[in-house]
């Protein structure tokens, strides 16, 4: 967690969250006073029981914004996509309240409230949201970074994070060329730094120096900067830079010994307990609320395909330590799908797939059958996903540092499930596997419940399925 916390993104993250369900809250208030203006009587009927009424209304309309991705921080969205977002997640919040309220009558606001109040917050969080973006990417109130280097490796960050949600949190300055490197960026963004480094720094008003070029052996200037850290600005190597920012591991521009001396791959005893309580609760409740489809799905297949047809089928996957267990699915593809014992991709518009099997893959209900693997203790909630083991053999020999993704249990969803599409390639693996290993370094309770929240986002999007 602290780890997590010493992310800018985070923090201003977190305003936002706190902020917001201030404002959910006033507006139950606010709904209230609109609904019963003049009615004195009426409003301290609400008494005591308004407080923690207005707090229920404010922690589910912002589970559901967290649901659909509205907190996440490289979220790629115009102002019409975000308001369309906020629509859904506040559609979304009146359903769980609805249900709520005949679940628990105690938390009744009345319809009449509920919908004013769901107005008044549409308007205000919209409103409040486009004044902290326009403050958040105010360049004034951005990190303000220098690169120390100005080859290929310092070129990653131009070519991998140019969008403005990529430099949401931090500005370049410019690079400054190292030694022999040849200079693989723009001429214009070069700098040259006078000869104490600490007091340029100072008159550049930078707040962390990112170092990385292409070869520091007898090139970093090592004293000059020790002096900058010590004096309170920041010292980061590239590979961590890239993790913090873009929220995975660049692959080829780390090196081993970063990866045995850096924070993070620990996997404590307590951790592994919470995580099995986590997955078994989990596991049960979604098995509680999912039984009714799952009987449909179930039906489907049979009524598509035919009584003698199999609902679901058996894969080998490869799990923790790389040791195969077989994953249960309900059936989305002919029963000839893979006569010839090839495995294979499931590709865009697949025409193994059934038509019922299209739905499944959309809205994820094949993926049901696994909270079976979940409580056998193969699978975990979240986690990277399985893969096939003539898939994961041809990954090891050709992608270095694969194997790492089998530290951790495979899980019904993932980090990398959230941040990239549906992988298809040897490319798509390499790419997935910089979001894993993120996952695998820095896992923790909190990061699984934001990766569980929203997958809800990925379900009702149906992102990412073929």
């Amino acid at each position: 967690m602290f780890r997590l916390l010493r992310q800018r993104a985070l923090k201003w993250q977190l305003l936002l969250v706190i902020v917001e369900f201030a404002l959910l809250a006033g507006c139950v208030y606010a709904a209230v006073l609109l609904r019963y203006w003049g009615d004195l009587d009426t409003q301290l009927a609400f008494g005591r029981a308004l407080h923690w009424r207005a707090l229920l209304v404010a922690g589910v309309l912002v589970f559901s914004m967290a649901a659909l991705g509205l907190y996440q921080v490289h979220l790629r969205a115009g102002l019409l996509g975000r308001l369309s977002r906020q629509g859904v997640a506040f559609l979304l919040g009146w359903v769980t309240l609805t249900v709520l309220y005949y679940v628990i009558p105690a938390t009744y606001l009345g319809r009449g409230v509920l919908g004013i109040a769901l107005v008044l917050e549409y308007l205000v969080v919209a409103l409040w949201r486009m004044s902290f973006l326009g403050f958040v990417d105010a360049d004034l109130f951005k990190r303000r970074v220098v690169m120390l280097g100005a080859g290929e490796r310092a070129a990653e960050v131009v070519r991998k994070m140019r969008r403005k949600t990529d430099q949401r949190g931090f500005k370049i300055l410019g690079y400054v060329p190292i030694g022999d490197d040849p200079v693989a960026v723009p001429a214009t963004s070069l700098l040259h730094p006078a000869k104490c480094l600490y007091q340029w720094t100072q008159r550049m008003g930078v707040d962390e120096i990112v170092v990385g070029p292409d070869d520091r052996r007898g090139t970093l200037p090592v004293d000059a900067l020790l002096e900058c850290k010590q004096r309170g600005i920041a010292v980061t190597e590239l590979a961590e830079f890239f993790e913090r920012e873009a929220g995975k591991i660049k692959m080829d521009l780390t090196n081993p010994s970063w990866l045995v001396f850096s924070d993070g791959f620990n996997i404590s005893p307590v951790r592994r307990t919470v995580k099995r309580a986590f997955d078994v609760a989990m596991a049960a409740l979604v098995l509680l609320v999912g039984w009714p489809f799952m009987l449909l799905t179930a039906l489907a297949i049979r009524l598509e395909s035919g009584w003698n047809a199999p609902i679901l089928y058996r894969q080998e996957r490869v799990g923790e330590n790389g040791k195969s267990f077989p994953v249960i699915k309900f059936r989305s593809m002919r029963t000839d799908a893979e006569c010839d014992g090839v495995a294979r991709w499931a590709t865009k518009n697949d025409d193994r797939v059934t038509r019922v099997g299209r739905f499944i893959r959309k809205t994820r209900l094949d993926e049901l059958p696994q909270l079976w693997n979940v409580l056998c203790g193969d699978m975990s909630i979240i986690g990277p996903r399985p893969e096939r083991p003539q898939f994961v053999d041809d990954f090891n020999a050709r992608i270095r540092y694969y194997s790492l993704r089998h530290c951790v249990k495979p899980g019904l969803t993932g980090w990398a499930q959230l941040r990239y599409p549906y992988g298809s390639s040897f490319e798509d693996a390499e790419e997935k596997l910089k979001f894993d290993l993120f996952y695998v370094k820095n896992h923790n309770f909190v990061f699984d419940l934001a990766i569980l929240v929203q997958t809800v986002e990925v379900v009702l999007f149906g992102r990412g399925a073929r």
